[in-house]
């Protein structure tokens, strides 16, 4: 891969409950022990979209059109204002999640691949992707340990699965985790374990992404 920019775009992605946030947290905070500059973005965060998201999102009646066009602006929007010039500067950006978490929705509600390339086409292709790969099961689990009361939208209930929202949940993330897999086959992520314990987790992540940094080397999935 070509250097567009001075710094590096480090994606780490996989379903609600897979553990990305926590490992987002602790590789910034290993990165900027070791001098480097750290920026992170996610989904949901820029000035334009992120609140309206949230305030679209809470009457549980978003359209599945709707949905992929304004996280599509969000994306665009905190990519403009927010990593493109950090990259520029040299930073690394961490983003928790980047178009594959939505391409994984969009695809699991039924959208044309095509249709979700030409959607998400305008975003760059990071320097590396981590794929935490987690069960269903493991991450309803999680899910359930952090809060009893399973999300609408986490949970598919939009889809029609099943009027249990556990139920509907499990079968959700079972669609999510079969485009991530497929995902992960097309982009060349790095498959990371994220059902080990958190700091062997966070070895394998630490790893990879020294050797991006320190190698310059160009990673495959694993």
């Amino acid at each position: 891969m070509s250097r567009q920019w001075p710094g590096w775009l480090i994606v780490l992605e996989g379903a609600d409950g897979c553990g990305r946030s926590t490992q987002t947290a602790t590789l910034k905070a290993w990165l900027e022990r070791r001098g480097y500059a750290v920026v992170e973005t996610g989904l949901r965060r820029s000035a334009l979209a992120g609140d309206l998201i949230s305030r679209a999102k809470h009457g549980n009646r978003l359209g599945r059109t709707t949905m992929s066009l304004l996280y599509a602006t969000d994306l665009a929007d905190e990519l403009e204002n927010r990593v493109l010039p950090a990259l520029q500067a040299g930073s690394v950006v961490l983003a928790d999640r980047y178009i594959y978490a939505l391409m994984a929705r969009a695809l699991a509600r039924g959208a044309e691949q095509d249709w979700v390339d030409e959607l998400l086409g305008f975003a760059p292709q990071p320097d590396l992707t981590l794929y935490l790969q987690t069960t269903p099961e493991d991450r309803l689990q999680r899910s359930l340990a952090k809060d009893p009361h399973l999300d609408y939208w986490e949970s598919g209930m939009d889809l029609g699965l099943s009027p249990d929202r556990f139920t509907s949940c499990l079968q959700y993330q079972n669609l999510l985790q079969a485009q991530y897999e497929a995902l992960a086959d097309r982009y060349g992520f790095v498959k990371v374990d994220g059902a080990a314990a958190r700091n062997e987790t966070h070895e394998q992540v630490r790893e990879a992404v020294r050797r991006l940094l320190e190698g310059g080397e160009e990673l495959a999935g694993a």
